[in-house]
């Protein structure tokens, strides 16, 4: 059985301090120079710090936080450690519900593709899920080959569908997420992915119990398919409103869930916390890092964290596990 463990005080002040310390880095750094002295006594400077900077680190927090807690709530769901909805299926049936929204309602508000994309996610989740439930237990590796083959397949028909109607540059954008166009008024959806990231950590005890199996979570009297589809409706939400927003991002509910795992176990309550500062906190890390490498152009922060999510996956693979005592 898993051994658990919690943050310890000196430890979480670490980490709080380091992701406080990026997300000032991220505040300043840019193709336009400012300082902090610039913010309170050049309009400018002023203007171009709330309407960009200050968004876009906001937008980068909430993102990669909520990200890792959907990954980890998605593994709990599936009982797998190597699966996360960017690479299963779910990000893709957002992308396809969007695409959808598009074409067939162009007039529609935000909110309303918002609602659709959501939709489509959660049908993708439940497909997902459907094909997982019929895989053999002792091949675990299995799980996560299905759900990216399975996502390639969703990310075909997005393609496919998006050349016929003309969307390949429009659709290129969920397809590789990064946040060079987020402004004040066009990243406040995200705050909803937060709520529920906090919705998620509110019912972790759910989750922890759900992930020990169906008759496990019977007998302790959990209500399995109610559980079973909050954690499916909120995973669908925040992969919808990222992709929305900022576009899909891979590997971040995959590798931040594990690497917590390893160290503190899989109790959901006492790891949530720092699975969401963790997901900030590398996600913040890749966005300043595609500022910088070919300043001053922009490398996407999907690309620079799908490279960095690529080789921590294949660690993860063939590391042995560690976990506190």
């Amino acid at each position: 059985m898993t051994t658990v463990t919690r943050i310890k005080p000196s430890a979480a002040w670490l980490w709080a301090g380091a992701l406080i310390g990026l997300a000032v880095l991220s505040l300043f750094v840019g193709v336009t120079s400012i300082s902090l002295r610039d913010v309170f006594t050049d309009a400018e400077a002023t203007k171009l710090f709330f309407v960009s900077r200050l968004p876009r680190t906001l937008a980068v927090l909430i993102t990669g936080a909520a990200l890792a807690v959907s990954g980890t709530v998605m593994q709990m769901l599936v009982r797998n450690r190597f699966v996360e909805p960017m690479t299963a299926g779910t990000g893709q049936g957002a992308a396809l519900g969007i695409l959808l929204s598009v074409t067939v309602f162009p007039a529609a508000p935000l909110m309303a593709k918002m609602v659709i994309a959501s939709v489509t996610a959660l049908a993708a989740s439940v497909v997902f899920l459907m094909i997982v439930r019929r895989l053999p237990p002792q091949q675990p590796l299995l799980v996560p080959l299905v759900g990216m083959v399975y996502g390639g397949i969703l990310g075909a028909m997005v393609v496919f569908f998006a050349y016929q109607t003309d969307l390949l540059q429009y659709v290129s954008v969920w397809m590789n997420g990064e946040f060079s166009g987020v402004l004040k008024g066009r990243y406040e959806l995200l705050w909803l992915a937060a709520i529920t990231a906090i919705f998620c950590y509110i019912v972790a005890d759910h989750f922890s119990i759900i992930g020990m199996g169906h008759e496990i979570s019977i007998n302790l009297g959990l209500n399995y398919k109610q559980v079973m589809l909050m954690g499916l409706i909120a995973i669908s939400i925040v992969s919808a409103l990222t992709v929305v927003t900022v576009g899909m991002i891979p590997f971040v509910g995959l590798v931040v869930p594990n690497i917590i795992s390893r160290r503190m176990g899989d109790n959901l309550r006492a790891t949530l916390p720092a699975t969401a500062m963790m997901g900030a906190g590398m996600v913040l890390a890749s966005d300043i890092l595609g500022r910088l490498l070919r300043y001053p152009f922009e490398i996407p922060v999907g690309s620079v964290f799908g490279v960095i999510g690529a080789v921590i996956f294949l660690w993860l693979l063939y590391a042995p596990a560690r976990h506190a005592r």
